[in-house]
């Protein structure tokens, strides 16, 4: 694809590691600190994603890898995945559009201090294996979704989502989840 980027192209191996049959597709829009970015193999990253380590290009960030996305991965078009310190991303992960995923967020206690000058607190990120993130959905700092977990459209993650869940809302909460004994069962509030 023309102007796409895979591994064999002179930006693809620019990144920590960028899996065989990956591709980061055109147009691209922000991507920077590549060095700290791994991608495993068969992983599509659409249209218009932002993919970043750090705040700014050529930062030399405190962990290796910043962003790690896994195997057979689809990212949708005009997602964000912008990290500073941890943002771990598990194999067969799909995400719809517009979806983002950040390890850092901004202070904003002293309402003598522009919040951009404030500090900016990070916490690692988990996205396990087989998981869905839906339109619109918004990972925050600390959050660690399970394997094989549904995050409905437009929620926004703040914690923990178990393994085998469906999460929705703001903040997203479990509606239901999966054991071998019981098979799906709607949560109880």
């Amino acid at each position: 694809m023309h102007g796409a980027i895979g591994p064999d192209t002179a930006r693809g191996r620019m990144f920590a590691s960028f899996g065989e049959g990956s591709i980061i597709c055109h147009p691209t829009t922000t991507i920077f600190n590549e060095r700290y970015i791994e991608i495993g193999r068969g992983t599509m990253i659409g249209p218009n994603v932002a993919l970043s380590a750090g705040m700014v290009p050529g930062q030399n960030c405190l962990t290796s890898p910043v962003v790690k996305i896994g195997d057979r991965c689809l990212i949708g078009r005009g997602s964000g995945i912008v990290g500073h310190l941890a943002i771990e991303i598990g194999n067969d992960v799909w995400t719809g559009h517009h979806v983002y995923i950040t390890d850092q967020n901004h202070g904003y206690e002293n309402p003598g201090i522009p919040i951009s000058q404030q500090s900016q607190p990070e916490a690692p990120v988990t996205i396990g294996d087989g998981s869905w993130l839906g339109h619109g959905t918004v990972v925050l700092p600390g959050a660690r979704i399970g394997r094989h977990v549904a995050v409905g459209a437009n929620s926004v993650v703040i914690g923990e989502l178990p393994d085998f869940s469906v999460a929705v809302g703001v903040p997203a909460r479990v509606i239901k989840s999966w054991s071998p004994e019981r098979g799906w069962q709607r949560s109880s509030d």
